[in-house]
């Protein structure tokens, strides 16, 4: 069963299907094209990732550096936009701007990971130029940086926990005494860390328990994904597309 709606990004029926970096799995993450391809087999929601280059520009894209997809080289924050434009994932599409994806894809709601800390303010500017707080869910590893960007945008803004918060519902969840972020909405995690189990009964549980819904990343095998489901999950982020909307509509509850 999932949670009441505590924001207007997370009103969707039943368990929310991401489409991770616009999925992965087909080696175009975080393109326009990968991200088309997403909305087409029926995402509305997609996660991704921001840095902020040397001039000021919030790149959609997930490492600190050019070198591991791209034809490009450099670190995103020591290169001007026009350098990282000229980098192509794949060999083939260029790096999207942030900007451009809320212009281009006016139906998505983005979970975005800020990977930088320079980064959140322009971010947070952005998202209020577009009027897009409806549209989009700020995650960071960093719960400090999460924190700042609630404190800075207020209730409009829908966060989900760093890992300092993501352990602190762990430890409520096994009858521990921890403080949580009452300003999140999401817990969104791993299915395990370091062979630790993470999400289990007792975990959802408290989350929601709390008002919080749980998303599990990043999670491509179909068992896996019917597990979570069964435990009652509010969301699944995948590279593998087709497969978890395969599922999902197996168990009717693609929508």
């Amino acid at each position: 069963m999932t949670t009441a709606i505590r924001h207007p990004y997370l009103d969707h029926p039943g368990p929310i299907p991401f489409a991770h970096r616009g999925g992965a799995a087909d080696g175009l993450e975080n393109t326009v094209a990968q991200f088309r391809r997403a909305v087409e087999t029926g995402y509305r929601y997609i996660e991704t990732d921001v840095h902020l280059t040397a001039d000021g520009r919030l790149a959609a894209f997930h490492d600190a550096t050019l070198d591991r997809v791209t034809d490009g080289a450099g670190r995103i924050a020591d290169l001007p936009w026009s350098e990282v434009a000229r980098a192509r994932v794949g060999g083939r599409e260029p790096v999207p701007l942030f900007d451009e994806l809320l212009e281009t894809f006016p139906g998505v709601r983005w979970n975005v990971d800020v990977k930088s800390e320079p980064a959140l303010r322009p971010f947070l500017d952005l998202v209020a130029r577009a009027d897009a707080w409806d549209r989009v869910c700020l995650g960071s590893f960093s719960e400090a940086r999460v924190l700042r960007a609630q404190r800075l945008a207020g209730p409009r803004l829908a966060t989900s926990f760093g890992t300092r918060g993501v352990l602190g519902l762990r430890l409520r969840s096994w009858g521990l005494p921890a403080s949580v972020r009452r300003s999140a909405v999401a817990a969104q995690v791993p299915e395990s860390q370091s062979g630790v189990p993470v999400v289990d009964h007792r975990f959802v549980r408290a989350a929601h328990a709390l008002g919080l819904q749980v998303h599990v990343w990043t999670v491509n095998e179909p068992q896996r994904m019917h597990r979570l489901l069964d435990l009652g999950v509010d969301g699944i982020m995948t590279d593998h597309i087709d497969t978890l909307r395969q599922v999902m509509e197996e168990r009717g509850s693609w929508a």
